[in-house]
């Protein structure tokens, strides 16, 4: 046998089975903001034009492949928690991947903690909202200590007293992840702690109680006992936590030392094993007789605390509103580069019309964000703080409840790869519950708006006065908008009916706002398909004559070389 022969031989046994051909690429290396037309003309609508630089810049950090994998490591290597220290004393530490503290370090040296605290100028909440959007869609788990240190000052806001010391730390844009007193350190991070096993969202079946330590009231010092089943995140500084003082159910800020030095006795039992959010440490915690001054009046701490609630809220709307539009640019990425039946996927018929239809859910869900975001930044306004009081339940409800199910679409239409673990996809859907139950579930959200109508009339004017700016721009959405009218005038059986009328605010709005500003195909599929059709429906079921390789260029990210 000649050598020729020889080679032939060996190579028909070598292990070269096959060329990989027609795969789509990873999804990374293009801006999170130039790339998302939806947001980019959301964020100068709603009045933050001045922060497209900065936006710009922003996304396009977060969109390189190096950051991205940032998200990928926060979650593979989860936390770790040590009760004490090699020599026996109690340290409650929690450990983390460096990821993690890089992503945290990024969100807090761009003041997504607490930029419009800071500096309140029009369009703070918008350019703010815009890069707690952006930064999600990256990880979503280090958005917890985030999102409750920006949403805690407007609680310490009402004791001055508390405020003035700790607010310049709580704004400070150094991160310091070291687990010491807050004399030592530039910058903090602040927790919350409300969830006992007994009560969970029923906060006033509260068992732990406050024992003052001289005095009583606004700003004295009280020793706290009791347990917390949920307490986020372990690490932080200090914690918001409801306890019952002889005046009724409180709010005390409670930090991890005592100014004297010594570690207060916030005593961390375990971590939480979450299906989601697993770079966040949940934890569970005993209080025995730790140190907390008191926020806000005594028996007034619900009061007090849902200043920061409608505020983690609205970040619930934002980081879901981010997670769809990373599942939705997964999907359209994909089926842009992947072929099948002799042609791409997105130039299909029937493929064309799910990611169109899950490209109008993600474009709603920023609207209605987004504009949430300017009514925050104008609560002077009557109308704006009536819309923020109504609008942000409904939106909290709706769009983290749409979330999991437009996780699981996007999932789909990658088909068999996009469920692999190290695709981002299964991340994606694990997370996508979180918000929905996180900062009070549907059902919560639901009674929510429904005792704000019945408390405060005015929101309910203010709604119909939003949506009426939309008024004869689609015929669907007007008929919608007089039948939610006769649904509010019946008053029978309200709280049994709750779902279906917070669902049929929810479109409602969202598809006024399309009306107004969205291209004309997009405003009319979504009230063709969510407003005009009949019954209960799964992505893809678009009507006919929508244009959807339209919206799916509008909404596909393209990776610029």
């Amino acid at each position: 046998m000649n050598t020729s022969e020889l080679d032939s031989q060996d190579r028909r046994y070598m292990a070269d089975t096959h060329e990989v051909i027609n795969v789509s690429s990873e999804l990374q290396d293009y801006n999170l903001y130039q790339q998302d037309v939806a947001l980019r003309e959301a964020v100068a609508r709603e009045g933050a034009s001045w922060a497209n630089e900065s936006l710009s810049t922003f996304g396009e950090k977060t969109g390189t492949a190096a950051y991205l994998e940032l998200g990928h490591l926060a979650n593979k290597f989860t936390p770790e928690f040590d009760t004490h220290d090699r020599f026996g004393n109690r340290t409650d530490l929690v450990t983390y991947h460096p990821a993690y503290h890089q992503l945290m370090q990024t969100a807090i040296e761009n003041g997504i903690h607490s930029a419009p605290w800071v500096d309140p100028k029009p369009g703070a909440h918008v350019a703010r909202a815009a890069m707690m959007f952006m930064h999600s869609q990256v990880e979503a788990g280090h958005g917890c200590p985030i999102t409750m240190t920006f949403a805690a000052i407007p609680s310490l806001r009402t004791t001055p007293a508390l405020s003035k010391i700790w607010e310049p730390k709580i704004t400070s844009r150094i991160y310091d992840p070291r687990n010491l007193p807050i004399e030592q350190k530039a910058g903090i991070t602040i927790g919350m702690g409300m969830t006992e096993k007994q009560g969970g969202s029923d906060v006033r079946a509260n068992t732990t109680r406050a024992f003052p330590l001289g005095a009583s009231g606004t700003a004295e010092p009280y020793e706290l006992v009791g347990h917390k089943f949920f307490l986020s995140a372990p690490m932080c500084d200090a914690f918001l936590v409801l306890a019952q003082a002889p005046g009724g159910l409180s709010c005390f800020l409670v930090p991890r030392w005592r100014p004297d030095g010594t570690k207060n006795p916030l005593q961390v039992l375990r971590l939480k094993k979450k299906m989601g959010n697993q770079s966040n440490a949940s934890s569970e915690i005993e209080l025995r007789g730790a140190l907390g001054w008191m926020v806000g009046e005594e028996g007034r701490g619900v009061r007090t605390i849902i200043e920061m609630v409608s505020m983690t809220r609205f970040d619930c709307m934002a980081g879901s509103s981010g997670g769809m539009r990373m599942a939705v640019s997964q999907a359209l990425h994909h089926c842009s580069e992947r072929s099948a039946f002799g042609d791409l996927l997105n130039r299909q018929p029937l493929m064309q019309n799910v990611l169109a239809d899950l490209a109008i859910e993600s474009e709603a869900a920023t609207t209605l964000t987004m504009r949430i975001g300017r009514a925050l930044d104008n609560r002077h306004n009557e109308h704006e703080d009536l819309l923020v009081r109504l609008g942000t339940a409904v939106g909290k409800y709706w769009i983290c409840k749409r979330t999991p199910n437009h996780a699981y679409e996007s999932m789909e239409c990658i088909g068999g790869s996009g469920v692999m673990e190290d695709s981002m996809l299964p991340r994606l859907y694990r997370e996508a519950p979180i918000n929905a139950i996180w900062e009070g579930s549907g059902n919560v959200q639901c009674l929510d708006v429904l005792r704000a109508m019945q408390k405060t009339p005015a929101v309910v004017d203010a709604f119909f006065t939003e949506i009426g700016k939309a008024h004869g721009g689609h015929s669907a959405l007007d008929t919608h908008i007089r039948a939610l009218k006769n649904e509010l005038g019946d008053l029978s059986e309200m709280e049994f009916r709750a779902r279906d009328i917070v669902d049929r605010m929810a479109l409602s709005l969202q598809a006024a706002l399309l009306v107004q500003h969205a291209p004309a195909g997009i405003a009319d599929a979504f009230c063709q398909s969510r407003l005009a059709q009949v019954g209960q429906h799964n992505y893809g079921t678009l009507p006919r004559g929508t244009n959807c390789a339209a919206i799916i260029a509008r909404a596909t990210p393209l990776i610029l070389n």
